[in-house]
């Protein structure tokens, strides 16, 4: 195994864990955003407010992206247990 090959695995592992961590990260953001607007134009300052709505927007989420998450993650270890022999020796 050559210090190329451990980069690239590397590499290609953020580039999964960002792929498929970046809708979910993208919707609490959104939502917190928005929870904070309100907060501030009705000035509430209660800290468990926002926890409701990001719950139930990352569950729709999930059920929206996750199949293809889970596509994505197989994709990539089908990819790494495939190559495991080269890998190796």
């Amino acid at each position: 195994m050559t210090p190329e090959s451990v980069m690239n695995i590397g590499r290609v592992a953020m580039e999964t864990t960002l792929l498929v961590s970046a809708p979910m990260l993208l919707v609490a953001l959104i939502i917190g955003l928005i929870v904070s607007i309100f907060q501030a134009a009705t000035q509430i300052n209660e800290a468990t407010l926002s926890f409701i709505p990001k719950l139930l927007g990352l569950l729709a989420t999930l059920i929206f992206v996750g199949p293809w998450m889970l596509t994505v993650l197989v994709d990539y270890m089908r990819g790494v247990f495939g190559n495991f022999s080269v890998l190796i020796g």
